[in-house]
């Protein structure tokens, strides 16, 4: 764990915290890899660990008639996966799915407990983390339910590559139509709007942003109004 310990953390949340508390979190954590399409936890199952990306991208899904669900809530380095033991719930309501491979500190369901109850500087980042997540998960049940495809998708794009660290990433039109909750056909017709825009560059799943303003202007107002109220992620 010392090489944790030296080295800054690519987690926002952990790096915010106090120098003390946070080489204590440190000690706790484990570098593991996250690999594309994993699922880390399913609805129902117990929270065995929490998850500080420092490069992947990890969605939460709830259920909705059948696998894999509907996603409603997306977490980067900005963050943590299994929020629901900070609560005292140690039980999963959404399904965690690794939705870009890269890297994460993890932590064991009981010592994540005792370093909350320890540390008053991580309950205090946790809080914040909590409410921004709070504000993506309400403002993406309002997209879901009023606004176009076309704008949805440019939105997604723009979250992902927020917390991507890089202008390419791997995403198949059938894993986009999934997240979004719509016909791939839908997908395939909003990109490739996009791509004729020359905002992004789409090929065999692999996905470039071209025109980064581009996307900014075409992605409908929630993404903006999140940033507005939790800050943008700096690029």
């Amino acid at each position: 764990m010392s090489s944790l310990k030296r080295a800054p953390p690519a987690n926002r949340l952990i790096a915010a915290l106090p120098r003390a508390d946070r080489q204590r979190v440190l000690t706790k954590c484990k570098a593991v890899e996250l690999t594309y399409a994993e699922v880390l936890c399913e609805p129902g199952q117990r929270i065995e660990h929490v998850y500080f990306p420092t490069s992947g991208l990890i969605s939460l899904l709830t259920p909705v008639d059948r696998p894999p669900g509907v996603e409603v809530g997306m977490v980067g380095r900005e963050g943590v996966a299994g929020m629901p033991l900070f609560l005292g719930v140690n039980i999963s309501s959404v399904r965690a799915l690794v939705q870009g491979s890269g890297s994460a500190l993890r932590m064991t369901a009981a010592s994540f407990r005792g370093q909350t109850a320890r540390s008053s500087g991580l309950r205090r980042e946790l809080n914040r983390y909590l409410y921004s997540f709070i504000v993506q998960v309400s403002q993406t049940a309002a997209c879901n339910s009023r606004h176009q495809l076309g704008p949805r998708l440019a939105r997604w794009l723009l979250m992902t590559h927020d917390r991507a660290q890089s202008d390419r990433f791997y995403l198949t039109q059938e894993f986009l139509a999934q997240m979004l909750s719509v016909q791939r056909a839908g997908v395939t017709r909003a990109a490739s709007l996009l791509q004729k825009k020359k905002l992004i560059s789409y090929k065999r799943g692999h996905i470039t942003v071209l025109d980064r303003r581009g996307l900014e202007r075409a992605a409908c107002a929630c993404y903006r109004a999140v940033n507005k109220i939790c800050g943008k992620l700096p690029h």
